[in-house]
């Protein structure tokens, strides 16, 4: 899954593709890097990013997925909390809602999900953006992640979510401080016994300046950005999302040779 921020404020990109013009280049791009799923985002929601409302974030989004799917027919991911963003995603051409808020942003929100028929990621956060590196704090943040999404699912599917339109998040960095995110990859396997697929989402995040000092700024992250992308893999995750596709392409396919050899 290739990242594409349509935001102004983004922690790794932000207003590097605001434009419709500039974010459909970058998309394509992307898929000819190797990325099989585009994911538009029109809010950030880095460590202390403030909401976007409701309007701002379709006029972001729905224009560039628009031109994304006159050129291309992959699948398209729409980040967002919002329902009323994810149905304008969805008739613009999205296939896809990664919501970051596992459908709790707003009552009602899993009817909307089954409505739309598209396939959904629900990822789990502790707080809110704003708010959620504030000191996090669990007393066996496995068992709670994959508790929560277990229930996340539920009810999703009670709200008549296919089973097989569900994705699972641990959400690495949402609410997280470093041993919470390395304790959710070394037991990844935890959350992909459920039997969802799992995304696993740790590209150029503060994860890796917290074990390389060095690493400010969030372009300095690759070599960090590609161990936790191959170990997300080899830990069972069905999809990585990812800033840099052909590194990261790259890195799999060198890792699955040798797993074969």
């Amino acid at each position: 899954m290739g990242i594409v921020n349509v935001t102004p404020d983004s922690f790794s990109d932000g207003g590097r593709w605001v434009s419709t013009e500039g974010a459909v280049d970058q998309a394509m791009r992307l898929v000819a890097d190797g990325a099989e799923v585009l994911d538009i985002g029109g809010e950030s929601t880095r460590p202390g990013a403030d909401p976007v409302g409701e309007a701002e974030e379709i006029d972001r989004v729905a224009p560039v997925i628009a031109a994304i799917r006159a050129r291309w027919d992959g699948a398209i991911s729409v980040d967002t909390m919002k329902p009323a963003v994810a149905r304008a995603a969805v008739a613009a051409g999205a296939t896809m809602w990664n919501d970051v808020a596992a459908l709790t942003h707003e009552a009602g929100a899993e009817a909307v999900a089954a409505e739309l028929g598209c396939d959904v990621v629900l990822m789990h956060m502790k707080g809110e953006p704003r708010t959620m590196q504030a000191a996090p704090h669990y007393d066996d943040v496995v068992g709670e992640v994959v508790g929560y999404l277990a229930a996340r699912a539920e009810a999703a599917m009670a709200a008549g979510v296919a089973r097989e339109k569900i994705w699972l998040d641990p959400g690495i960095g949402f609410g997280k401080a470093l041993a919470h995110n390395l304790a959710l990859t070394a037991r990844l396997d935890a959350l992909v016994e459920l039997g969802f697929p799992v995304l696993y989402a740790a590209s150029r995040k503060r994860t890796i300046q917290a074990v390389d000092p060095t690493a400010v700024a969030a372009t300095d992250r690759l070599g960090g950005s590609l161990a936790l992308a191959l170990e997300g893999a080899r830990r069972g995750a069905r999809m990585v999302r990812v800033h840099d596709v052909r590194e990261t392409v790259q890195a799999l396919k060198v890792q699955a040779a040798v797993t074969n050899a």
